[in-house]
């Protein structure tokens, strides 16, 4: 430290490693690591498939050639993994904690491959599990990135507000079901969203309908959605809407998301690469 230093930055002219630290991106990541984009995934609520549609989101982006990384920010909820069939430990090496890679390429990192268990709790107050996250974004070796999604946990506490502050996020996709409770909490995100000044891509509807498989007959088990009046009023619009399929679940169940094609997010992608 320079014995000019007057331990003030904001008076001081000396150029020391303090005033080089202050000087810092707050969101700067791994020093080896040059992630392009970052898209947030969000739902007001749990139970609503936020974590089905970022897996089938970073899918569907690695088949268009892609480099996708998922960052499992649901520290204390973590299912990334397990939708990917992945049960090893991250391992650490000179860059960084190395994450872990699912059979097609895509680059995953969650609180499950920390532990020795993935079935043990992760009992930690907030500034904890914040800190967690911040990690997973300066101390992960990424390497080169196209789009990371980040599997955020429900509702607007410590870690959302964590992740918009520290790390760089493009847009934010929020997933939602078709109830008016549902709909109501979702606007909680939309507005924090707003508070935060990132864009909003669209809304992902999950669990629209479910298609009869006999009579291919379409049954809105949780009643016909009112989220179009919502998003209009908050100027956003609802970019796709996906039924409930059996199949879908039968292959996250499986670990096996990734032979899981659809199109129905064709839209949201669009969304994500103009972001």
């Amino acid at each position: 430290m320079s014995e000019e230093c007057t331990h003030d930055c904001s008076t001081c002219a000396a150029n020391c490693a303090s005033r080089e630290q202050k000087n810092e991106d707050p969101k700067a990541g791994n020093p080896s690591s040059n992630v392009k984009k970052v898209i947030a995934v969000v739902s007001g609520k749990g139970g609503v498939g936020k974590s089905m549609v970022t897996s089938l989101l970073a899918c569907a982006m690695a088949r268009r050639g892609k480099s996708v990384a998922i960052m499992d920010a649901d520290i204390t909820g973590p299912s990334i993994p397990k939708t990917f069939g992945i049960a090893m430990r991250a391992m650490g090496a000179e860059e960084g904690i190395i994450p872990a890679e699912t059979r097609t390429g895509i680059e995953l990192m969650s609180m499950n491959l920390l532990l020795d268990d993935p079935s043990d709790p992760v009992v930690w107050r907030g500034p904890i599990i914040g800190g967690v996250v911040q990690q997973f974004w300066k101390e992960v070796y990424w390497g080169d990135v196209d789009y990371m999604f980040v599997d955020m946990p429900p509702g607007t506490g410590d870690v959302p507000l964590t992740v918009f502050q520290s790390l760089p996020v493009d847009g934010i996709v929020v997933v939602t079901t078709p109830q008016d409770l549902v709909s109501m909490v979702v606007e909680k995100a939309v507005k924090m969203a707003g508070l935060m000044d990132i864009p909003i891509l669209g809304v992902v509807e999950n669990m629209a309908w479910f298609e009869c498989p006999d009579c291919h007959k379409r049954h809105y088990i949780y009643g016909q959605s009112h989220l179009d009046a919502l998003c209009k009023a908050h100027g956003i619009s609802v970019i796709s809407r996906l039924p409930m399929d059996p199949a879908v679940t039968a292959a996250a169940d499986a670990g096996d998301i990734e032979a899981v094609e659809t199109n129905m997010l064709d839209e949201v992608l669009s969304a994500v690469e103009k972001a």
